[in-house]
């Protein structure tokens, strides 16, 4: 099977950083979407610098309905979906080409290798990161989540796991953590998850310390496991809070104090 069968689908805001990486790796495919929302920086001038890439550009509708917009602009139904901060190997291309996509029920997962700061972080909940990301667009989709998006199988789908794996720049610089935080924090707050008080916020955000940092061996990452951990339960409070702090605000009449 040619590579020309399967489109890269990516979304891109603000990517200078990691985005001509990544369209490098995919110079063999005949076509890559980015599906860019929005960006300040040279993101869309790095994407028209690749002459396989189709450039469209449109407002950012949550991570799972964005991702699913972009597909919509593809030639091809197999659609290989990447973030603008990951690299397909070689390896992996080489293994697309080389495959026989004939059944759009069949699903593919890759398992992508996270990178912070330069080393692969193989625990703290980053390691074994398999996700599916080879698709038929008629027979699969992203959910609608906000945030934290996945292909869910349809009934009947074979999932299968490729050999090769994709290279996720996951952090490049601790303030990454803190953006991510506030941005991801926020898409959660208008998807309407549930909010917590205080005392149950600090709790729950105790807890992801200790599942990411102890159960999922994050200590064997050395501080950068600390770091991830306390970004996990940095998420977790905000996400709380927030959404707590909005259904108080709902919960206020027009005439009372701040």
């Amino acid at each position: 099977m040619s590579l020309s069968s399967i489109s890269a689908v990516i979304i891109a805001h603000n990517a200078e950083a990691t985005l001509a990486e990544c369209l490098r790796c995919l110079e063999r495919l005949d076509e890559v979407v980015v599906y860019e929302n929005g960006s300040t920086d040279r993101t869309a001038e790095i994407a028209r610098s690749f002459t396989n890439v189709r450039l469209e550009q449109g407002a950012f509708l949550g991570f799972g309905p964005s991702k699913n917009k972009a597909t919509s602009f593809a030639r091809n139904d197999w659609v290989l979906s990447l973030d603008s901060d990951e690299e397909a190997s070689a390896e992996l291309l080489d293994e697309l080409a080389a495959m026989e996509l004939g059944d759009a029920q069949n699903l593919y997962a890759v398992l992508r290798q996270n990178f912070m700061l330069g080393k692969h972080v193989k625990h703290s909940g980053w390691g074994n990161d398999w996700l599916p990301r080879l698709y038929n667009r008629s027979a699969h989709g992203y959910n609608d989540a906000m945030v934290h998006e996945n292909i869910i199988p349809q009934p009947g789908a074979q999932l299968q796991r490729l050999k090769n794996p994709i290279r996720h720049r996951a952090v490049d610089d601790l303030s990454q953590f803190l953006v991510k935080i506030d941005r991801y924090t926020e898409l959660r707050v208008q998807e309407g998850a549930k909010g917590y008080g205080p005392l149950v916020s600090l709790l729950k955000a105790n807890w992801a310390f200790i599942r990411s940092y102890i159960l999922r061996l994050g200590f064997l990452d050395g501080w950068r496991g600390m770091v991830i951990a306390w970004s996990d339960a940095s998420g977790v409070f905000y996400r709380c809070m927030k959404c707590y702090a909005r259904d108080q605000r709902a919960l206020q009449k027009p005439d009372d104090s701040l």
